[in-house]
């Protein structure tokens, strides 16, 4: 059966739920835990996140694929989903350019793909159930076979995915647009997307992304302006060595910023705790408000785990102070180190997809660096 043609299939979900539709796909079973987002554009960064590996996601907005797939939204080396489900699919391209459709990139990528599924009551019931294991099929696969699968399927909590995704060479970036050269940003690559390193870029920023392996001493000895703690996948207690190598860096001075996973990893690395989100924040519209400012700032979110807090303060980060909070559920959203140039957020700045709202804080950064210098060089 080519990957191209569609055929009866359906998902199922740990708790026994099945969800019928159109498969389109490798031959083979597909599992991951089921999540939802609720982005009405963005679909190729979706698929192109590495935040979302090993996950089969599910998107609330109903139609897909009407302009196409753009070249220059992708956001990372290759789609890192593990399948999609949609309402329905476009074949045909609404509004240009394109360098080709939807259907035809899922294709050349192999992406399990259930179509015509009723995504809103799947979405219901992960926002009621919480999110979970799941396998995608074709009806060829007895639902016996597929049950099996689902329970070798890993559990997210535990599950280090970050390590997977980060890049296995350093590379570096230069400026754009031919800037003059203002320094060095560090990517600590815990599934960095294209979009943050560009905003660096933009400001005149040599960047060099390294494998999130990388030890503190190899990290300082470039004598960095500062350190990029980026997004990832998986449970940020998972993660070897990161706490350490996080802590290191700040000890020597270098200014931090985090974002979703490196939130997470700097408020571990401070004694903070995290844990895990009944279904997540995915999608491009989450109010979040700015305690500096009393602004609400719209926020584009992918992230399963959470920093712990107990009456406005992070639990085991008595160096650390909220900076932000989600104003859906009271979640910690961001934090700042009270003393040292260290600072994070739980949700994606860079606006891949999604609202420029909180792109201000890479400008923050920026000035950080700026005022500290290049500690790392002292």
């Amino acid at each position: 059966m080519s990957e191209t043609q569609a055929r009866p299939g359906y998902l199922l979900l740990e708790d026994g739920r099945r969800f019928d539709g159109a498969y389109v796909g490798p031959e083979t079973e597909t599992a991951g835990e089921a999540v939802f987002t609720t982005v009405m554009t963005g679909y190729h960064e979706v698929l192109t996140d590495p935040s979302f590996a090993a996950q089969i996601v599910v998107m609330t907005a109903p139609m897909q694929g009407v302009y196409g797939i753009r070249d220059p939204d992708v956001q990372s080396r290759r789609p890192w989903v593990a399948g999609f489900v949609v309402r329905h699919l476009s074949h045909e391209i609404g509004s240009g350019p394109a360098d080709s459709t939807l259907p035809e990139y899922l294709a050349l990528h192999g992406i399990p793909t259930l179509i015509g599924a009723d995504t809103r009551a799947l979405t219901r019931h992960i926002r009621d159930a919480g999110a979970m294991r799941a396998v995608v099929a074709h009806d060829g696969v007895a639902p016996e076979r597929a049950a099996e699968r689902l329970a070798a399927e890993p559990a997210m909590s535990g599950r280090d995915l970050a390590t997977a995704v980060s890049t296995p060479d350093p590379y570096e970036l230069d400026p754009l647009d031919g800037s003059t050269e203002r320094g060095l940003v560090l990517c600590l690559d815990y599934g960095v997307k294209t979009r943050s390193l560009d905003l660096f870029r933009r400001e005149g920023y040599r960047v060099r992304v390294v494998p999130c392996d990388t030890d503190a001493e190899t990290m300082l000895s470039a004598s960095p302006d500062g350190v990029f703690v980026s997004n990832g996948p998986g449970d940020p207690e998972a993660v070897p060595g990161a706490v350490e190598r996080i802590r290191a860096l700040s000890d020597a001075g270098v200014p931090l910023f985090g974002i979703c996973l490196g939130h997470q990893l700097i408020a571990r690395a401070f004694g903070g705790t995290n844990y895990k989100l009944p279904y997540g924040h995915r999608g491009g519209n989450h109010p979040v408000l700015n305690h500096a400012t009393g602004a609400v700032e719209i926020t584009s979110q992918n992230h399963g785990f959470a920093v712990l807090e107990r009456e406005g303060r992070i639990q085991g980060g008595d160096e650390l102070e909220v900076t932000h909070r989600n104003l859906n559920d009271g979640t910690v959203e961001g934090l700042v180190h009270q003393e040292r140039p260290v600072f994070a957020v739980q949700y994606h700045p860079e606006s891949a997809p999604g609202p420029h709202d909180s792109r201000y804080l890479f400008n923050r950064f920026v000035e950080t660096m700026r005022n500290c210098g290049s500690p790392a060089s002292g």
